[in-house]
């Protein structure tokens, strides 16, 4: 009994030790940077807390980790700079020289991939003070290695013009978001179908948490449907599709039990690092080779990744994919340049500005008007960090939709981002060890935090059908299409044709027939005005004199006066519909007459 009220006596004096600690950090000139919690900033964030948000940060870099072996893996499949012997069949198969290149260039891109999601994210978080970490984009690298390059450079573009092609987009970005018009392409989007790619980035990571590659392996692909049941030992796998032993894994339901339903468990207590936990477990669990759950079999891949681990510690120079982009582009290489860059610069476009407007709305800064504070800034930076990206060797840079595990772990602030760019960091050294949490380790992780996106959907508007259809198609595509981009070129093509179709009976008809529940249509603008300009853009508008500039100031200070009195005077005997109108032209005029923002 003793033991047991030292042991209390100990853990309540560790919280108040570390409650302190918070409070003293809040109160300092860095807590007021990030606009902590207590910090005394006029737009301090409510609850965000040093410990809590490195705790986010952790959490979301346990979610992150897989891409140092995924993308480097995926990235590899390229060929990268290693090339096939002339007179070879496309890919060389079978060649074992190009096998030994490959593997060099894979351990290149590990260190890359790190180092790339490290710097990035610390970039981001400061920048922006967003809890959104960025890296070697998923969806981007497949498109990279498998549509554009092609495997082993069997595809239309090479490998050196396709990072060219990257290195340039990232300044094609960031002239588009300094000109307004990233901005403006996001609130060109419908609200509801918005709203619609929230939930369908939360169906799209449930999808990637349940499968083989990134997840527990509870689906796959079949023959005779789209996905079918997996849950086998990779061994039964033939042609994607479990040839025996349906959900037996026991890596399944290790990941199932302890990664799942024990993390559930201790959040609906509210147990901090609950997510951490059960990622860590798992992990422990999994690299003890004599057990059935292992990820070190004794097959080639799992001895490959066992030799690996046993390095603990480890640091890989980047020796064949720094800065080799390809300059000299005349004849059949201009046309392949043109060709990679329209491609990247639609997909990725839309992929990582739907994914950061989810992210940013799925912590709760998303503004009235759309959209999200230091929006600019934000864009920016994602940018910057797409040329950097292509100097690394590595396919474009985007916001990850795994920020949302740190969020739901209470992230709130850019340090959620800067601390997991430090853990990637440190991982250039111990990658041997973070590249070998297994994803089943991680695959309920990405379930949990889809749970708690798809919450998202009562906000759809489902009462007009206009609105309803196009948010189903939008939230439905992404996962089956497996890309947050097609998702939403999706919706947003069902939306314009069929409210497109819709006006045209209404305005035939001079109003006479309109659709069921037409009064619950959402409005939808999409114009370029004042309010689309980026924050620097509207300070400079003010501070710029132009003509008549100083008689117009006078004016409006005179009008924003005389409308407030006029008001506060005729209100007392005004109807109700005057003082109405009063209110809404009072709002109009303050609205105009807003302090510049630079965010």
């Amino acid at each position: 009994m003793s033991l047991l009220t030292s042991v209390r006596y100990g853990s309540k004096k560790a919280r108040e030790t570390f409650s302190a600690l918070d409070q003293r950090i809040s109160q300092s000139t860095f807590g007021r940077v990030f606009r902590l919690d207590g910090s005394g900033h006029p737009k301090s964030i409510q609850g965000a807390t040093f410990f809590k948000e490195l705790r986010a940060g952790l959490t979301t870099f346990a979610t992150m980790s897989y891409i140092i072996a995924v993308n480097s893996a995926v990235l590899a499949d390229s060929g990268g700079t290693c090339e096939c012997p002339i007179g070879s069949d496309p890919g060389c198969p079978g060649d074992a020289a190009m096998s030994i290149c490959q593997t060099g260039l894979k351990r290149d891109l590990i260190t890359a991939t790190a180092a790339l999601a490290g710097f990035s994210s610390i970039l981001f978080g400061f920048m922006t003070n967003l809890p959104v970490a960025l890296g070697p984009g998923m969806g981007l690298n497949a498109y990279f290695t498998y549509q554009v390059v092609g495997w082993r450079g069997s595809g239309p573009v090479p490998y050196r013009v396709a990072l060219t092609a990257v290195f340039v987009e990232g300044f094609i970005f960031m002239l588009l978001a300094l000109t307004g018009m990233r901005q403006w392409l996001v609130r060109m989007i419908p609200a509801t179908i918005k709203t619609a790619s929230g939930v369908g980035i939360g169906l799209f990571l449930t999808e990637i948490g349940l499968s083989y590659s990134a997840g527990i392996g509870a689906i796959t692909g079949g023959f005779t449907t789209p996905l079918t049941i997996g849950g086998c030992p990779p061994e039964m796998l033939k042609d994607g599709e479990c040839s025996g032993k349906i959900m037996a894994n026991p890596a399944m339901w290790i990941g199932i039990c302890l990664g799942g339903i024990l993390v559930a468990f201790l959040m609906a207590f509210k147990v901090k690092s609950a997510i951490i936990i059960g990622i860590g477990l798992v992990s422990v669990l999994s690299w003890p080779r004599n057990t059935s759950f292992t990820y070190f079999p004794y097959t080639d891949e799992g001895e490959d990744r066992f030799q690996f681990f046993r390095q603990i510690v480890a640091f890989h120079p980047i020796e064949t994919t720094l800065a080799i982009q390809e300059w000299s582009l005349h004849g059949i290489s201009s046309a392949q340049f043109a060709l990679a860059l329209v491609t990247f610069l639609y997909v990725d476009i839309i992929d990582c500005t739907a994914t950061l407007y989810s992210m940013a709305k799925f912590c709760g800064v998303v503004e009235d008007n759309g959209d999200f504070p230091r929006s600019t800034i934000a864009y920016c930076t994602d940018a910057a960090c797409i040329s950097i990206g292509s100097l690394f060797g590595s396919s474009p840079v985007t916001a990850f939709i795994e920020s949302g595990a740190g969020i739901a772990e209470g992230g709130r602030t850019g340090l959620t981002a800067i601390s997991t760019g430090l853990c990637f960091l440190i991982s250039l050294f111990f990658a041997p060890i973070l590249a070998s949490i297994p994803p089943w380790a991680t695959g309920s992780t990405l379930i949990l935090v889809g749970c708690l996106m798809i919450r998202q959907v009562i906000n759809i508007n489902w009462q007009y059908i206009g609105d309803a259809v196009p948010s189903f198609v939008t939230l439905a595509f992404m996962p089956f299409s497996y890309s947050v981009a097609y998702g939403l070129i999706a919706g947003m093509m069902v939306y314009v044709v069929l409210n497109t179709m819709i006006w045209t009976v209404v305005k035939s008809t001079n109003g006479r027939v309109t659709p069921a529940n037409w009064h619950e249509k959402e409005v939808y603008h999409f114009g370029f005005g004042k309010r689309d300009l980026p924050g620097w853009v509207r300070f400079l508008r003010r501070k710029i004199p132009t003509e008549n500039a100083t008689g117009g100031v006078r004016k409006d200070g005179i009008e924003l006066a005389d409308c407030d009195s006029t008001l506060d005077h005729g209100s007392r005997n005004a109807s109700a519909e005057d003082k109405h109108a009063q209110v809404l032209s009072s709002r109009r005029h303050h609205v105009d007459c807003d302090l510049p923002s630079l965010n």
